[in-house]
């Protein structure tokens, strides 16, 4: 794909993870796509699985937003760095609202394939979130 191209999936990629707007989730993912994220064991499908990595962070940080810092592209396959902000107001992997902010860095792999997400491997700071909300002791 063209960088333009790539630029553009990835730009929508982020307006649909910051609204949730399913009709958008479906014209950037592919109904086949494969989303391995560290929470489940098995890959995630289409549009629908990435609803799921997105309602999961909802329920811990409703006002969550994500921020792509930087890419780098290859054919296409596309390396991201964001940083994930938000308010620690529900429940988040059985630990209960602290009210803490957080802000902590992403970095992931995107597949693409015909204008569209095909595949994508995240790593998320999962240690930084469960820092931030006062899960586990700060070094």
């Amino acid at each position: 794909m063209p960088l333009e191209a790539v630029k553009s999936v990835m730009n929508r990629f982020v307006e649909f993870i910051n609204t949730a707007d399913e009709g958008l989730g479906r014209e950037v993912i592919s109904p086949d796509a494969a989303f391995h994220a560290p929470s489940h064991p098995e890959p995630l499908r289409g549009p629908e699985g990435y609803m799921e990595v997105i309602g999961m962070m909802r329920s811990g940080f409703p006002d969550v937003q994500w921020t792509l810092e930087e890419m780098i592209g290859e054919g296409d396959t596309v390396a991201a760095r964001f940083t994930m902000r938000g308010t620690h107001a529900g429940e988040f992997f059985g630990i209960p609202a602290s009210g803490n902010r957080v802000s902590v860095q992403a970095m992931n792999f995107y597949y693409l394939a015909d204008g569209r997400i095909v595949g994508e491997r995240g790593q998320p700071d999962l240690l930084g979130v469960m820092q931030q909300i006062g899960a586990v002791p700060a070094p």
